[in-house]
């Protein structure tokens, strides 16, 4: 599904959020079940978004929390100074802003990613 871009043509959104969405799951270690439970998306169909033969659709809840996890990566980026590590070791970490629950666990529930997104958003704006 990968398309070649002339020059002064805009990507695609659908690749493009597709695309940022496999980069954020593996910057960030999660696995494909857990996406699949993220996104709402059978293990099939995760398998198919990684191989190109699936794109996001913007119609569908899937779009929302896709761009709900690139927004979450993007600033605990930013908080982190860019290293994964640190952002692998803030999401598997028991978080007392959670009542002691692991921001890995809480983004598999809609409520639970808006939470973490919005915590990181807060914290970012902190100066």
């Amino acid at each position: 599904m990968q398309q070649v871009h002339h020059a002064g043509e805009q990507p695609d959104r659908r690749d493009v959020l597709t695309k940022a969405l496999i980069r954020t799951a593996i910057s960030l270690g999660v696995t494909n079940a857990r996406l699949g439970r993220v996104l709402g998306l059978s293990p099939a169909t995760i398998s198919r978004l990684q191989g190109g033969a699936y794109s996001l659709s913007e119609k569908k809840k899937e779009w929302e929390l896709a761009v709900l996890l690139v927004r979450l990566y993007r600033s605990l980026d930013a908080i982190t100074g860019g290293s994964k590590e640190a952002a692998m070791a803030w999401l598997n970490s028991e978080n007392k802003a959670f009542a002691g629950k692991k921001p890995i666990d809480l983004i598999e529930s809609t409520e639970g990613l808006v939470r973490v997104v919005a915590y990181l958003d807060a914290s970012r704006g902190i100066v």
